[in-house]
């Protein structure tokens, strides 16, 4: 491959990155990227950073259940009942890897990346505090991917595997139970909690991927596909802390710390890209990503020890009740001189909120430009800019928490929100 495509790629990698971690649909922050793998070069390490400025705005919203306090309104302890507030959080990404030919046919490629994570706040001053005051959810994972490259016809076919191990952990906070409701009851009156709860939870797993892909360098064309197996965490093990609770509103679970467990699985995916020259200078390349994000509907807690695992309404469950996400993106990138080169992309991710989040369809455009002072180093910046389009929250629907529906504590609308980002990353190799 020459060198001109080579920087025109590396570019259109950092669009990849920037663009993922902007639209970021369900739980996804940096997603799975093994195009480091590629490189022609016999070593090759990078390091990147991405910064993400989501700008989602709930508004009218709505306290829909009494019966826990009516939010914010009806707790002066906890604001004053704000009807519109900003959700979500910036946020920041880092990644590394490292590829090494063993062989002129056999490559590896050791990263370590932030697959999973989200990030919203809406605070404690709006009506909806009985759903959500903060949710923060952080991932890491180390992972090993290797090819092997066999001879077919005018290039070579590559088969491609590796493993990962991934950590998760997070937090969710919220009001469980208004105090304007348990100081009226006798003997609770000076109690000084403010009815919140909050859910710490961390687990562990282990992922496997498999793909192939084909290659002719003399015209830069590549396609490859990678499927990525679900990561089963296991038991979720953390804890629920109710000690803002009286303990006679729930005995034996409010007024105390209480060790939980759950179980979650991170979704499979499927990832097919597709690149080619098609001119002097020129590259055009594309994706379509499919992940199952379905498989993660009402992750419900319950106290170690409980027979029978069914979430109690005092404990925080996180209710997303997701749809599978898709993502489709295409782009272009051009070698300017021997130093620059610039990239431009345009993607679509549909949005896997069924009304329980807030992660509807989101487009957007990036672009970014590579500087390589001398053939062993290379700069990349890019940026983006998007839409994350409206939707509602909330509506009672059947869940399998103890209840039987879930997004009955609040209503709330929002709009056509802005969402940015800014990456920038550097390459050695040799």
């Amino acid at each position: 491959m020459s060198k001109a495509i080579s920087t025109i790629l590396g570019g259109a990698i950092l669009l990849t990155g920037v663009a993922s971690a902007a639209q970021a649909g369900g739980l996804e922050r940096g997603g799975y990227n093994y195009d480091l793998l590629f490189s022609e070069d016999r070593f090759a390490s990078e390091a990147g950073v991405i910064y993400v400025m989501p700008d989602r705005k709930i508004k009218n919203a709505r306290d829909t259940d009494p019966s826990d306090g009516l939010g914010a309104n009806g707790s002066p302890l906890l604001g004053l009942g704000k009807t519109s507030v900003s959700e979500t959080e910036n946020y920041t990404i880092p990644r590394a890897g490292v590829k090494i030919g063993i062989t002129s046919d056999f490559d590896c490629l050791a990263q370590y990346s932030q697959p999973w994570g989200v990030h919203t706040k809406p605070g404690d001053e709006w009506v909806g505090v009985n759903e959500n005051i903060e949710t923060k959810i952080s991932s890491d994972e180390y992972g090993l991917t290797c090819s092997y490259k066999f001879d077919v016809g005018k290039g070579y076919l590559r088969a491609i595997g590796g493993v990962s191990y991934q950590e998760l952990e997070g937090f969710k906070e919220r009001l469980v139970l208004s105090p304007n409701i348990f100081r009226q009851i006798p003997g609770l009156e000076g109690f000084p909690g403010n009815g919140t709860g909050k859910l710490e939870l961390e687990g562990d797993g282990v992922g496997w991927r498999i793909g192939a892909a084909y290659e002719i360098p003399e015209i830069a064309l590549r396609a490859s596909l990678i499927y990525n197996a679900e990561v089963d965490l296991g038991d979720v093990t953390g804890t629920l802390d109710l000690t803002n609770l009286p303990a006679p509103i729930r005995p034996g679970l409010a007024g105390k710390v209480s060790n939980v467990f759950g179980t979650a699985t991170m979704p499979q995916s499927l990832e097919f890209k597709l690149q080619t020259g098609i001119a002097p200078d020129w590259l055009a390349f594309g994706s379509v990503k499919w992940v199952d994000w379905s498989v993660l509907n009402v992750v419900g807690f319950c106290v170690q020890g409980t027979p029978k695992c069914t979430p109690d309404k005092y404990a925080t469950s996180l209710d997303l009740m997701f749809r599978d996400g898709w993502t489709v993106a295409a782009g272009v990138g051009h070698k300017f001189n021997d130093q620059w080169s610039g990239q431009v992309q345009v993607s679509w991710d549909r949005g896997t909120s069924t009304g329980l989040t807030t992660q509807t369809d989101t487009w957007l455009l990036s672009s970014g430009v590579s500087w390589s002072p001398n053939k062993n180093f290379e700069i990349r910046a890019g940026g983006a800019v998007g839409v994350l389009t409206s939707g509602s929250f909330g509506g009672a629907r059947d869940c399998a928490n103890q209840s039987g529906q879930c997004g009955t504590s609040v209503k709330y609308d929002f709009g056509d929100d802005f969402v940015s980002a800014l990456s920038i990353s550097g390459k050695l190799k040799f």
